[in-house]
Order: structure tokens, then sequence, then C-alpha cells
């Protein structure tokens, strides 16, 4: 292996300009002037990435936005957050910091806050027009993303540890520096005499990254460098890539994805498939359906995947999703109790609902309306005040989680049901599907990507 982080080379030796040049080439061709968005906590491997990354723009003639999360889950944070921008603003680099606001949940903490960090950045990319977040783990966070997968016993998917390239509704994930050691990422800081913040989550040992992290040193006289197992995570993300491809077919020859924000796909497909494509196929769809941030652990989909295969005669949920036989078919929808809460719409303002959809609200909408789903009981409403059953168009099933504008009086509008009170149709200008996963990747002639 060569470049930074090859074995014949210092890992003290820092990343040149030229190194970054290396790493990036693989995710081109970019836009002219390039415009990357950068998440850096101040920590040494994100604040290396964000320097890095704002020299490789600013000689092609773009720019980069750097991007803090606060979590407000520690006393000091935004006092770090500050010393991050004033640090990038003595090298001219712009920084925003990103607040997660709102009660914390008591439980799976880390998960939650990890699920918002993600959500805080790709809707400042999206508003900024960026299409492209870089994200600075390294092969150490590689290394120990497999070791943690392995323990959960994930399967391909999980084993291949984290993609250098991720779609997104907005763009994309980068992770140039998956290559890179630690070491190597501070050594590029001391090389520019910058100082960095040393999260101490860090040393937590109730967190088991870090517990992997305290037994490297025994590991590695195993043979499980950090090296080889970023190495054989790579081994295995090209085998991914081969299924990713046959999953990519399968999807477009036999799912059915609609606007109302549901999916229908037969059980005798998913059958005929290799397992592991098929396997694949149902958490691709359980993400693109449920919005969830990860995939379900894989002893559940298998079960579901076993269920379907034999002829699902309940409906079963996973991964924020109902999954319903209906005829020859099963529809894939969302979990009407995981529904997010209704979110107030502002005249001429944008909003993402529910991981799902998107709406733009008409300059001239009134005040105090929201948008949440539809209910167990809207469809009955709705229905009486249309004088006439709604159309059978969406499954009844799926019927629940529709979004439906709300004003003090009730239900204002159901746009997928057809429904609209006192000519509220003007009131959105947009609503659209719009899944925070895409269903499938596949690459295409000339090294192009296509995206389902």
């Amino acid at each position: 292996m060569t470049g930074p982080s090859g074995s014949g080379r210092d890992a003290r030796a820092p990343v040149t300009a030229d190194d970054f040049s290396r790493l990036m080439m693989p995710f081109g061709p970019f836009e002219a002037a390039p415009r990357l968005g950068v998440a850096v906590s101040g920590g040494a491997d994100s604040l290396a990435l964000t320097l890095l990354a704002a020299q490789w723009a600013k000689a092609r003639g773009g720019a980069v936005l750097a991007l803090t999360v606060d979590h407000r889950l520690r006393p000091d944070s935004a006092a770090e957050a500050a010393r991050v921008g004033a640090w990038l603003a003595g090298e001219g680099i712009v920084h925003r910091v990103l607040e997660w606001d709102g009660a914390k949940p008591d439980s799976d903490l880390q998960a939650a806050a990890r699920a918002a960090r993600y959500r805080l950045l790709g809707e400042a990319c999206a508003a900024e027009g960026i299409l492209h977040l870089l994200l600075a783990h390294h092969r150490d966070d590689q290394a120990e993303t497999l070791l943690l997968r392995l323990g959960r016993g994930s399967g391909l998917e999980g084993l291949a540890a984290m993609a250098a390239e991720r779609p997104t509704a907005w763009g994309r994930l980068l992770r140039p520096l998956l290559p890179v050691p630690r070491q190597t990422l501070e050594a590029t800081l001391r090389r520019r005499g910058q100082d960095w913040i040393d999260d101490p989550s860090n040393r937590n040992g109730v967190f088991a990254r870090v517990r992997l992290r305290r037994l490297a040193g025994g590991l590695a006289a195993e043979g499980l460098t950090a090296e080889r197992l970023a190495a054989t995570a790579g081994r295995l993300a090209r085998a991914q890539a081969a299924v990713d491809a046959m999953v990519a077919e399968a999807a477009a020859r036999h799912v059915s994805l609609y606007p109302a924000g549901y999916a229908r796909l037969r059980p005798a497909v998913l059958a005929a498939l290799p397992e592991e494509v098929g396997l694949r196929l149902l958490a691709r769809l359980l993400l693109a359906v449920g919005g969830e941030a990860y995939t379900p652990r894989l002893e559940r989909l298998e079960r579901l995947h076993a269920a379907l295969t034999a002829g699902l005669e309940t409906a079963r949920t996973l991964a924020g999703c109902r999954v319903v036989p209906l005829g020859g078919e099963v529809v894939v929808c969302r979990e009407p109790a995981r529904v997010e809460a209704p979110l107030a719409v502002v005249a001429g303002g944008r909003l993402r609902w529910d991981g799902r959809f998107e709406a733009v609200a008409a300059s001239d909408a009134p005040p105090g309306l929201s948008l949440g789903a539809l209910g167990a009981g809207g469809r009955r409403r709705v229905a009486a005040a249309m004088g006439r059953k709604p159309p059978d168009a969406v499954p009844a099933c799926a019927i629940p989680t529709l979004p439906a504008l709300y004003d003090a009086r009730g239900i204002l509008a159901v746009p997928h049901l057809g429904y609209n009170r006192d000519g509220a149709g003007c009131v959105l200008r947009v609503l659209r599907a719009v899944p925070t996963h895409v269903l499938a990747v596949s690459a295409c002639a000339g090294g192009n990507r296509h995206y389902l």
C-alpha cells in the first residue's frame, strides 16, 4: 500500500497537499470550483481533514464550509465549538455551529446523538447546495468498526465497515482519510503548529471503542493490527460491491416505490434471489421506507426474510417499518408508532418531516399550520368530509402514516388522498417523498454511479 498510509512510510510523517490530492482522486470528478462541507469536532482527525480539504478546494477555485455539531451534552461543548471557530477563522475557513436542541433520550443516547449529528450536517449541506460532506474517519476507526461489528455478528455489509463513499438524499458522504492512521493526522497538525481538542469521552471505558483501543497492543501482537484489519474491511467491501450490483438490478426489476412513501415487493421474487442478495435488498428497502439511521441487526433481518420467503401471513414490524401481506405482494410502509411528531409550517419555509418527506410552504401560507401524520382515525374523518370513500390507490396500512396538513380546525389537507379542505391545495408548493437512504447503488459504465 502506498501513499500516506503505506506500510513503508513513517506514520509520524504528515499528510502533504499531494498526499491529500491522491486521497481525493477516487471520488472525482468534482464540479468546477468544488464546494465541500467538512464535519469538524476539533479533534485531531477532523481538524486535520478540514485544513487539508480547505487547501485542496482553494487550489481548485472552491471553498470549504466547516460544520461543528454541538450536542449540548457536555458543559464545555459550546466553548470548544467557539475555539474551533476561532482556529478556523485564522485560516480563512468559514465555520458554522449546529446545535442539537430539544429533549435528549434517556436510553441509547450515543445512537440518538449520532443520528442527530448526521441529520443536522445533511440539512446544513442541503441548505447550502453542497453535494459533498467530508468525514474524518481514519484507518484506526475502520479497524475498530470491523471488530465492533464482528462482535455483533454482522454480515458482509457490516463487516465491510465504513464505506469511503455513501450516497444521501442531498449528495454524498466522503471519507478520504480511511487509509490514514490516527498518528499521521496528529503529525500533520504538529507540523502546522496547530493544537486540537482532546474529547474526554475518548478515554471513557464505558464506551466499547475505548475498550477496544486499550486492547490494540495485544491484538497487534497477534497480527490483528489496525492496518491489517482495515485491509480486511477493504477486501470485504469489494465483495459487497459485487453484491450491491446484484441488489441494484433486483431493486430495479422487482421493487415499486410510491410517492406516498411506501413500497411493494413480491415475496416469491425475494425467495428466488440468492439469500445474501435478498437479505441486502430487504435491508435497503427497510432503510429507504423507514428512514432509520442503521441497518437492522442481522438476526432480526434473517427472521423477517425467512417469514417472507415462507409466505408471510400476518404483518411484521422492523426498523421503523410495517411489512404487511396484501394478495401476492407485501407492502412495506412506515410504522405508525415511529412516525415523527408534527412540525410547524412557516410561510415560504422548507421542512423535512419524518425523514421521508420534504415540504415547501407557499409564501402566503397562513400562520398556525403544522405537518404531521394523518393518524389511524384520519381516514374516517377525511372520508366523512369528502362524502365518499377516499381513493384506494394508497394501501390502508400506509394511510395512517401519510403527511397531513393541520390547522386549528383539524385536518386541512391530505395531498396523497386528494383531500383539500377550503381549497387548501395552494398552501404547500412542494410535498414530495425524499428518503433518507437510497434503495440501491450500482456502478455504471465509465465509473459513474446510479442511485435508486
